[in-house]
């Protein structure tokens, strides 16, 4: 039980992998997703909204993983859904990477 305990506890904590390789065609999907799916919250032009502002400007300093994260698994107590049933983690990792590199405009 304890060792069932520790390997659950460590696959939520523990970093997400580095994104896998996508194809250009799963990208695009990806950013169409973002821009339409996330912008209703967090605007059309990432400029924030209901959600918050998600341009590289505002994301500075934010670490990918933990951006990663709560797109996969939200934000409990916010308006933030889980993204997790329509992503996997590898894409969670391209999304988060792309908003704060300014890739998802």
């Amino acid at each position: 039980m304890r060792r069932l305990f520790s390997v659950a506890l460590l696959a939520v904590w523990a970093p997400i992998a580095v994104a896998s390789e996508l194809s250009d065609t799963r990208k695009a999907e990806l950013r169409h997703m973002v821009l339409h799916d996330c912008g209703s919250c967090h605007g059309m032009t990432m400029k924030g909204g209901l959600g918050s502002a998600l341009r590289p400007v505002d994301l500075e300093g934010t670490d990918a993983d933990s951006l990663a994260y709560i797109i996969l698994n939200g934000v409990p107590g916010k308006p933030m859904p889980a993204w997790r049933a329509l992503i996997n983690e590898d894409e969670a990792k391209w999304i988060a990477e792309a908003l704060t590199k300014g890739l998802i405009k």
